[in-house]
């Protein structure tokens, strides 16, 4: 790395030490590390433990790990050799790490006798962690967690496994039955891979679905909207239907996770952008935001505001969540994350009456070859993160021995019964994961649409170092993005003040 990444990564690490002294409060260390070129995308910041409690069927499956006979006696003998190792990470603490840490200690440990140290902390102090590390060559943690906006920073600090290890079909350090090709391929290149390496393994996939109210549609009569036409004429006619939850408490046509600086802003306008044919950038490195296509996005979530719960422009991911479950939305395109909570009778005024639906379909979609920086068009935004082996490490082999097994089949079958991240193929055909696909707490009914809008219809914003800097929480974007939705500027000025950051950014990257 040039001197100038160098600094920038000690100076991350610097204000979030500030943080953990209460010298800083975490807002401001993310607009400070978004100015070093360290943003955060959705997966790092949204809390994925707002899942529901566990059900009794889901502890069951939790309790009831099934690692076949060749793999026990490979963590035996294979990461035997390891004993007394320790393997060091560090994460943010969300519902995928929880669940996969709580598995280490009977099902890793108890066959390897290598210990792991797994720390979950705010993702401020993952991410102080890794820029100290990284900027001083530091072996301290043998494995990152990475979100996909760091991919172009860190990919000349970690080992590419699918060169190193993977490809080695004859390597004793490859898990039986690991099955790479089981992580659903279309993942693979938007959350861990930069430019054809293997950054990391996929470990989680938050991602945008589609969402209806049932007893709305039924008491007007609606059908579930197909095209953006469509979805637009019925947010429309239910807002105009003035209609009340029992409380009294109005039923709007949309609740959207546009407050202003965020974010989730950013996330949400993706959905209109990539629906309406438009992309952030274009070929050769071109900036494209600012074209017909993004003005035409512009105008429909303009449109769209007249029909949407007018809190929305408060809300983040969390808010627009609540916001279904407190009954103010009759259609909602959001992260699926938040589904289970909806049909948990508990809090949730909605139980059992949000029903998932397909995506509309895009008015026009730019293929992949007509961005650039691994931009991916499509309405169902992601925002994944995965697991990394550092260069650094002096456990390497080891950590790739845990890295296989916190990642494998029945692993991460097992922590998706509760997480609602699933990123293998396996995990969805899994009949204890279909088991739950009922309304309930912790339900998996909404599974199929996540599979589908991950194979079919899933978007990815662009890696270049810089994206990360103009797009996160208190950046470029969301800042403008939130001048537009709250009408203290056009559409016009919005989309052209973003073009010229991006185009400041990719050149300087």
């Amino acid at each position: 790395m040039n001197e100038k990444d160098r600094k920038q990564r000690l100076y991350v690490a610097e204000q979030a030490a500030k943080v953990r002294k209460g010298q800083l409060s975490r807002r401001d260390f993310l607009r400070r590390a978004a100015v070093a070129g360290f943003g955060v995308s959705a997966a790092g910041l949204m809390r994925m433990q707002r899942v529901a409690a566990a059900t009794p069927s889901i502890k069951l499956a939790r309790a009831a790990a099934d690692y076949s006979e060749d793999q026990i006696k490979w963590l035996t003998d294979v990461g035997g050799r390891f004993a007394g190792t320790t393997v060091r990470l560090s994460s943010e603490s969300t519902a995928p790490s929880q669940l996969t840490s709580g598995l280490i200690a009977d099902n890793f440990t108890q066959h390897t006798g290598i210990e792991v140290q797994w720390e979950q902390t705010p993702l401020d102090q993952v991410l102080a962690k890794i820029t100290q590390d990284t900027a001083t060559s530091s072996a301290s943690n043998d494995i990152y967690y990475l979100d996909q906006s760091w991919l172009g920073r860190f990919v000349n600090d970690i080992v590419d496994t699918r060169a190193t290890y993977i490809s080695d079909s004859g390597s004793d350090l490859n898990m039986p039955d690991y099955d790479f090709d089981d992580f659903i391929p279309e993942l693979v290149p938007a959350i861990a891979e930069y430019q054809g390496t293997l950054v990391g393994v996929p470990f989680d996939i938050p991602i945008f679905i589609f969402s209806y109210r049932k007893d709305v549609f039924e008491n007007l009569g609606l059908e579930v909207p197909t095209t953006m036409q469509s979805f637009m004429d019925v947010a429309k006619t239910i807002y105009d239907a003035n209609l009340t939850n029992e409380d009294g408490s109005r039923i709007y046509g949309y609740v959207g996770q546009w407050k202003s600086g965020h974010y989730a802003l950013q996330c949400d306008w993706t959905a209109w952008l990539w629906s309406h044919g438009g992309s952030h950038t274009g070929v050769d490195g071109a900036v494209t935001i600012n074209d017909e296509a993004g003005l035409a996005a512009a105008n429909y979530m303009l449109e769209l505001g007249k029909y949407t719960d007018p809190g929305s422009t408060s809300y983040d991911w969390s808010g627009q969540g609540d916001g279904v479950g407190a009954g103010s939305a009759g259609v909602v395109i959001n992260w699926g994350e938040f589904f289970p909570s909806w049909d948990n009778p508990e809090n949730s005024k909605v139980a059992g009456l949000m029903e998932p639906a397909d995506l509309p379909m895009e008015v026009a979609l730019r293929t992949r070859e007509e961005t650039s920086f691994d931009e991916v068009p499509g309405i169902g935004h992601q925002g994944g993160s995965c697991l990394a082996l550092s260069r650094y490490s002096e456990n390497q082999d080891a950590a790739w021995v845990f890295l296989q097994w916190a990642t494998s089949k029945e692993t991460m079958a097992l922590a998706a019964a509760q997480s609602n991240t699933p990123v293998r193929q396996s995990t969805f055909d899994d009949p204890r994961i279909l088991e739950l696909a009922q309304p309930v707490a912790g339900t998996t009914r909404h599974f199929p649409a996540i599979l589908k809008a991950i194979k079919e219809r899933m978007g990815t914003e662009p890696h270049f170092p810089a994206w990360a800097d103009i797009s996160s929480t208190g950046a470029v974007i969301p800042d403008e993005l939130g001048k537009m939705t709250t009408g203290a500027q056009d559409a016009q000025t919005t989309l052209d003040n973003i073009a010229q950051a991006m185009a400041d950014g990719i050149a300087e990257g």
